[in-house]
Parts: structure tokens; sequence; C-alpha cells
């Protein structure tokens, strides 16, 4: 980390060898320049396309569902291998297009740095390129300037820079000259550098250049993007592990049938075919699709409920979160700065709860309700606070709002006094402006004069009865002392108390002892330690004489340099103003309705540690204990840092490595983290993260681009319903691998079993292969669009480390696949003992039976928890329609005779098959009754 911000301007300008009256020469910079390169953020080390394209061709169940393909073929089973072809090229094509986007990020970052900057070289200023810019080059900074580098602060006269897409830090920062004191001060702290990419808001300022481009914070960030590393999401890990199961478990398979077929003096070619064909049915092929279809149906739901998904594993992974790391400001506040407390002598106000309702017609009588006690001291503290400032607000009557342009500090002063029925063009045409001391770093105040007279000539011309209520809230003011002008002042509370001998109190003013200083005081550091900035107001009655002593000789009116301390003495204390970024309205629910779903929120900010606890508390995010700042972290070791992220909810004053270490802090203890974020500082962590949640309003291009969801509406509590969706889709994809398994599985029994009944093969490689269409496709298919389960949304989460075949999964593919093979062999086993000749009729048993059990079983995984008959048949039409179309299709090849030639299947007759039927529902039954067991056994622990 650089000290510059520690160094003195001499000490700079000689460590850079630089003269801040004449800047370098071109021939110097080109000379710097072409040792540390051009100032632009460069890529490195990105993904090619063939890299990107081959990380989707080589998983586990990529390559075994190529085998499958390779095995069809052989069979003959072009059909099959065509569809199983499509899902490979489909699922490459989506996760190439998905991960390609992604390593665009670097492209909305560099546009951070605007084109053209203003230099001075060899004593003339010029305007250049930002990428000629050099070590040592002395920059001019004017209101509206982008910063081009990062730089070390010559002159500040008023300045101050937007850093929140940088630091986090919602309102603007006031600049200065002076080194600071801390050698490791935070990035939000350095109030004497101007970092690239933020924004000058007010003021003007000069720097000198200390770093460019890659060595530049936001090249930091940069570096960061290009080197984070993505983690797989838990469904890419828990299909990896199945299909490396599902490899060895093929593998043996194909060994231990072939063996027991030529063992039995089998047919070598056939048993080899059967063997293969035993294989390809245990690889899940539309295992792929399935997962593909559920996330895509996941995704679109998200985007009904303003959440846009960039990619497609974002939507499982949102569901598999146990931790979601929020920025504070733009995320979890309004990111604006708000007006919620106004404190008089005697009295405070609490605007919170007026100033968060929708309509924007509240007039200052309504806080009668409240019984203030003094009604004056309000209303002049709100007109101070109006008129002795330089934000510009306007209603728009169709959105029925205010909309404020200026400093953010200004503009909630504005706001807060017109919603409480003094806006500032009513003000302003009854007290309009004559002069103004402005506001500077020395004196920390800003000071207005204002015409009150003749009054009674502007009452009379208006019969405006809103006009009537302001001068009735203002009299006392327009009274005061009978003056002809009024000076208001605002600034630091200290500093304006300095220069104060009066108190307002009961609408007029009286002296201001050391019981009153100590009350202000407390007051002051009452809201402090709220995390609010405080400003102070004063006023004074000042006579045409005092008026042109602020106003001087200079033609445009300007002051001298002594006209602000004419006027800043003696003055009256009104009060003060607390303001603060509010919290969203909606976000302590959203909080809420995590926790209860087992999700953990934690705020990551660079915003002032009282800032972030008071918001924190708010939010229901924090309840004890304090914030752990930025410069803590960089104290800690990873074990340490470890132990704080998962008891810490709340940490402060962090620069964006702070950030990414927390994730992957977090990460390494096993939680699978979402970031949320809208600023540059966010973009790295959301990267590293295993979902990254960017704003879509509020949002840089550069945190859009490396989040994986975008929220349309600002709104965290979009984030709720989004991980809604997530636990759905992949609840709906593990319902599918039961399905599909414990079907495989039975399959495989009854292949494994026929062998120690002395039967021959009880189905041929055929038969193998159409029950692995049927059952795969249209049923599997249908489950995908399976409602969410009741608890949903009050369940934790489940593990991120817990294998597909988890919380019970394998020992239900066993025994369900026992049973099913079981059963299929039963009836079979009977036909072969009453005909052993009639091959062709005992084994189209086993297959209908094999086929319809596998719809049974569709039927009763739809739930983990809820009968099919609490469900109801009609909740899932596409899988009732898959159902009836499966057992449609296996009838033709019963009784279609070009069917029955293919497949090699016979008629049965009405009992057969009705007693076909009746045996198939066993699996269905035996699922619905293991359900309702475990329910009871859960009602009475």
């Amino acid at each position: 980390m650089s000290d510059w911000h520690h160094k003195d301007v001499a000490a700079v300008l000689r460590e850079l060898d630089s003269d801040a009256d004449r800047g370098l020469s071109d021939a110097e910079a080109a000379k710097r320049q072409a040792k540390v390169g051009p100032n632009e953020l460069r890529e490195t080390g990105g993904r090619s396309a063939l890299v990107i394209l081959w990380d989707q061709l080589r998983g586990a169940m990529v390559l075994l569902l190529v085998v499958a393909a390779g095995v069809s073929i052989y069979l003959d089973e072009y059909a099959d291998a065509g569809v199983v072809a499509a899902i490979i090229v489909l699922n490459a094509a989506l996760g190439f297009a998905q991960d390609y986007r992604a390593e665009k990020a670097l492209a909305a970052l560099k546009q951070m740095a605007k084109p053209t900057v203003k230099v001075r070289r060899d004593g003339v200023v010029k305007e250049l390129s930002s990428r000629d810019l050099a070590p040592g080059d002395i920059v001019l900074l004017e209101t509206g300037n982008y910063v081009s580098a990062d730089c070390r602060l010559l002159e500040s006269m008023n300045l101050r820079v937007q850093e929140s897409t940088l630091t986090g830090e919602s309102e603007p920062v006031e600049k200065q000259v002076e080194p600071l004191e801390t050698e490791d001060a935070a990035l939000g702290d350095r109030r004497n550098m101007a970092y690239m990419g933020t924004v000058v808001t007010y003021g003007h300022g000069v720097g000198v250049v200390t770093e460019i481009g890659m060595q530049t914070e936001l090249g930091h960030i940069a570096h960061s993007l290009q080197s984070v590393k993505s983690e797989p999401t838990p469904l890419q890990r828990r299909l990896g592990q199945l299909g490396r199961t599902l490899a060895l478990v093929a593998i043996g398979i194909i060994v231990v049938v072939f063996l027991v077929g030529v063992l039995r003096s089998q047919d070598i070619k056939l048993m080899l075919m059967t063997a293969l064909s035993m294989a390809v049915a245990v690889v899940p092929e539309g295992l792929p699709a399935v997962a593909t279809v559920a996330l895509a149906l996941g995704a679109r739901r998200m985007f009904q409920r303003r959440a846009l998904i960039r990619k497609l594993p974002a939507v499982e992974t949102l569901g598999s979160v146990t931790t979601i790391c929020s920025d504070k400001t733009g995320t979890l506040t309004e990111n604006r700065m708000t007006v919620t407390v106004i404190d008089v002598v005697g009295d405070r106000l609490d605007l919170t709860e007026q100033l968060q309702r929708d309509d924007t017609g509240l007039r200052f009588g309504e806080v009668h309700q409240q019984q203030v006690a003094d009604e004056s001291a309000f209303s002049v503290l709100l007109a101070a606070a109006a008129l002795c400032n330089d934000a510009e607000l306007e209603y728009d009557s169709e959105q029925d709002q205010y909309h404020s342009l200026g400093d953010p500090t200004e503009a909630a002063l504005v706001v807060a006094a017109a919603r409480l029925g003094l806006p500032r063009d009513r003000l302003t045409r009854m007290l309009p402006r004559v002069a103004e001391a402005p506001f500077d770093s020395e004196r920390k105040r800003m000071t207005t004069v204002h015409h009150a007279a003749p009054r009674n000539g502007r009452e009379a011309d208006s019969e405006d009865p809103e006009d009537a209520e302001v001068r009735r809230l203002l009299a006392p003011l327009l009274q005061l002392d009978d003056a002809d002008y009024l000076a208001l002042t605002k600034g630091a509370v200290d500093t304006v108390i300095d220069v104060c001998e009066f108190v307002w109190i009961d609408g007029e003013p009286q002296p201001l002892d050391e019981k009153m200083r100590t009350r202000i005081q407390q007051a002051h550091d009452g809201l402090a330690e709220q995390g609010m900035r405080i400003l102070g107001f004063a006023l004074r009655p000042i006579d045409e004489q005092e008026l042109s002593r602020l106003q001087g000789d200079s033609p445009a009116g300007e002051q001298t340099p002594d006209g602000a301390e004419a006027i800043e003495r003696e003055l009256i204390f009104v009060g003060l103003a607390g303001m603060i970024d509010p919290p969203r309205p909606e976000a302590r629910e959203a909080v809420e309705r995590c926790r209860t779903a087992g999700i953990r929120p934690v705020m990551i900010t660079g915003d002032h540690p009282l800032t972030a606890m008071h918001v924190g508390r708010q939010l229901g995010i924090a309840a004890d204990g304090e914030a752990v700042t930025g410069r803590r972290l960089a104290e800690m070791s990873s074990e340490q840092l470890k132990e704080q992220v998962e008891k810490v909810s709340v940490f402060a004053r962090v620069a964006p490595a702070h950030k990414l270490q927390i994730v992957k802090a977090l990460q390494e203890l096993g939680h699978v983290v979402a970031m949320t974020g809208d600023g540059v500082n966010d973009a790295p962590a959301l990267k590293q993260a295993h979902i990254g949640v960017a704003m879509g309003i509020t949002g840089t291009d550069v945190s859009k681009e490396a989040a994986d969801i975008v929220l349309l509406d600002d709104n965290f509590a979009t984030i709720v319903n989004a991980v809604e969706e997530g636990r759905k889709a992949y609840d709906n994809i593990r319902k599918f691998v039961m399905y599909t398994m414990t079907s495989n599985a039975g399959e495989v029994c009854a292949m494994l079993l026929a062998p120690l009944l002395g039967m021959p093969l009880p189905l041929l490689p055929i038969q193998i292969l159409w029950i692995n269409l049927v059952t795969d496709g249209l049923p599997g298919l249908a489950l995908a669009v399976e409602p969410a389960e009741r608890n949903t949304m009050r369940r934790a989460p489940y593990p991120p480390g817990e294998h597909v075949f988890g919380r019970g999964m394998g020992w239900d593919v066993v025994w369900i696949g026992l049973l099913m093979g079981a059963v299929s062999l039963a009836m079979g086993y009977w036909a072969f003992l009453d005909d052993a000749e009639n091959v062709a009729r005992w084994r189209t048993i086993v297959f209908t039976v094999l086929t319809l059990s596998q719809m049974g079983n569709a039927l009763a995984v739809r739930s983990i928890s809820d009968s099919l008959f609490r469900l109801g048949l009609l909740t899932n039409l596409p899988l009732l329609g898959s159902v009836v179309l499966t057992f449609v299709l296996q009838m033709v090849l019963i009784y279609y005779p070009p069917m029955q030639d293919l497949f090699k299947t016979t008629a049965l007759s009405g009992t057969e098959l009705a007693l076909c039927l009746v045996l198939s529902t066993v699996v269905f039954w035996a699922v619905e009754a293991r359900k309702l067991f475990v329910s009871l056994r859960s009602r009475s622990a």
C-alpha cells in the first residue's frame, strides 16, 4: 500500500521529481511513460476461447455421455446417439457463451477513465488524452471531471470527490492538502488523495500524479478481476461427483454382466452388447437436459421477479447460498443522504417515519402530532437549512416526488424542509439571497445573507394560503430585531458554536452559557454515535453596513478576506440536523427472511464504522459488538480472519482487497457465498463469490459484468425471491436424479437377479435402451417444472459439500432399485416357470412391469415429504401427461405387430396386463409409505 497520503507536498514533489508550477516537460513525460507504460488498464491472464471450450468438454459427465453416444452408434441406435450428441453440444455452447462473456468484465472497467484531462506541461495548461499521463504530471481537477489517475493533492479549493464506486461511502469526500498522521489509513480516509475513476462534485483543485494504469487503486481492482478464479458451483461439484461415481459403476457393470454371461455359456457377442447397454442405462443421459431446463425455467421466473440471470448455473447456486455478503451503500440503503433528526435546545424531532413515507404532500403542521415544544425553533432551523444552501429542488407532479440537484448533503436539507412545508422556492421569494460567504475547509462554515424587508409589501402581494402558512412559521425570524437583512450560517457544529453567543429558545435569542454548550455537545455526540453526519445552524440580523463589509469592493460581489469574519460573530445558535443514508424500507424484512431461510447476512462497506453499525442494527444484521475495520483486517493472519468472519456481521472502512479476502475466507470455511454490490470496488469480490449479485439501476457496468445476477430493481428483497427460485430448481434437479437413478438401479437389479433364479437375460439390449429413453425423457423433463416444496424457505440451505446422493438418497436408490427389480422379475419368473420356452411372453411381462413401475416412481418422487394425494395429480400436468403418453407407447410396443417384431414382444392377455398394472404400483405405494413413516416419526420426535 503506497503512503503518498502520509507525506507532505514538498516531499511528494521531490520524490516524483516534479514542479508544481511548471509540471513535467513533454519529453520527460514521454520518457517516464516509456518506462512504466501508458495510463490504461491492461488485460492479462484471461482464458482463450479454446481453453474456455475445453473446460466445457472435460467434465466426467460429458465424457460419460460421449461414451454413451459411441455405444449407441455401435448398437445401431443412431437416434439415441443423436439425442446424446445434441445434449453435449447444447451444454457446451451454453457454458462457453456464459464463460466467454464473463471474461469481458475488464472492458467496462476501462471506461472508467475519461479520454481527456487538463495537465500543466512546461508551465502551460494543456488538454491531453488521459492515456498520456505520467507519474509527476500536474493535473487540474474541476467540478464534473473524472479523475484520470491517482493523485496527491497540492491545492484544494472546497474540493469534494464522489468516491462511492471505489470506497462504498455514499457522501462526497471533502478533500485537504495536509499530510495524514496515519500511515496505513484506509482508502476512504485518505482525504489528500484523488483516485482514478472517481468524480469531482464540488470545487476545484490541483494534484500531482502518483500512480497510473495498473498501479492505481482502480488498476489493482482490474488485476484482482483478472486473477480471480471462479469457484465451481455446488451443482457442478455434485454432478462431477455423480459422473465419476457412475463411470466406476458403469465399468463394474460391464465386467460383471459380461463375465456372468460367459460363465453361463451365453453368446459372447450378445453378452457384450447387453453389458454395454446396461452401462448406457446407468448413465442418465437426460440429466444435463433436465438440469438445463430446470435452470432455464428458474431464470425465467427470476426475471419475472426482477432478477436477471447472466450465468445459468447461478440459479441453482443461489439456492445453496449460506452467506450473503452485502455492500451497504445503494444495496441495503437508498444511496441518498436524508435528514432523520432535528435537534433544537429543549426538543428533538425524529423525521425518520415522515421522510420514509411515499407521499410528498407533508406539511409542517402535521408534526404537531408529536407535540413539539417550540415550533418556531424547528421552522427557523429548516428555513436556514433550505436558504443557506446551493442545491436545487424540482418537484415532479407526475411522480409526486422531489428531485434534487447538487451536493447530496445540501440536497437532503432542502428536501427535508420542502417535505415539512418550507419549500425553497417560496422561501427564496420571501428572503432573496443578496450575498454569501462560501464554505471553505478552514472555516468549515457557509453563510448566506438574505433581504428581509420590506415584509409588509410582499405579504400584501400574495393571497396564496401556502405562502401565508410559510410566513406564519417564519414570523419569529422575520421580526427578529426588525432587521433588513438576515445572515444564516451552517457548518460543523463545533465551528458554528465557536462564533455563537446566543441560543434560540422559546422564539427568541438568549445567552449561550456553558450549560447550553454542554447540552448541545451531548446532542451532537449522541447523533455521532449513530453514525450520522451532523450540521449546526445559526443566524444573526445584520444591517446594510455589515453587508457592505461582506460584499467588499469586488464588482462580482465576492467577500473580502475579512468579510466572513465580520458577519460570522455573535451568532444565535438554532440547532443541529443529523442525516444519514437510510436503510431501504424493505431491507429489514428481506434480512429477516434470509435468517428464516438459514442464510447469514454480512455487511461489508467502505463507510464509517459507526454508520455501518447503526444501519446494521436497524436492519437486524448486527445486534451487539462493533464493526471490524479494514485496518484491523490487514493486521490479521489467515486463521484470525477466518475466526472473525464466522462471528462478525459488519465490516467497515474496507478496501476492495479486504472484500476479496473476506469472501475467500468464508469459502475456505465451506460457505456458499453470495456477494452483492454496485460499485467498481465490489467487482473482484463479485467475481470471486460463488454468486455475484449486482444492482441494475445504480450499479456500474463493471459490477454488472463481473456478476452472475443483476437485480433490475436494486431491491435487496429481490435476492430472497431469487433464492426461493434457486432452491426450487435444485430440488427439482435432485428429484430427477433420484427418479432416474432408482429406475436405472431397478434395471440393473433385474439383470443381476435373473441369473440367480436360473433365468436367461430378462431384457434384450434394445428393450433396455427403450426403457432408458422413455423414462429419462418426458417424465424426467416434466419433473423440472414441479412446484416448490412447502418448506422451501423455512429450512436451512443444504450443506454445500453434500453429495448428490446425500440425505439418504443413496439408500433410496438401493432399496427402491432392489424392490423394482424384484417386482419386475416376480411375475416374469412365474411365467418363466409356467413356460420357459415362451421367452417373448415372460420377457414382455418383465419389460412392461419395469417400465410402468418407473412411471409410478416418477409420481411418487414429486415431493420428498408430501404425499401425491396432498399435492394433487393436476398440480404438474406435464408429468401426468408424460406418464399417460409412456403408458400408451408401451401398449403400442406390446400390441402393434411391427413394434412387436422390432422389440421382440408379444401381446399379453387381459389378465396378464391387469396383473402387470397392479404389480407396477408396488413401488409407488412403498415410496408413499416411507414418506408417511418419516412424517409420523418427525412429529413424535
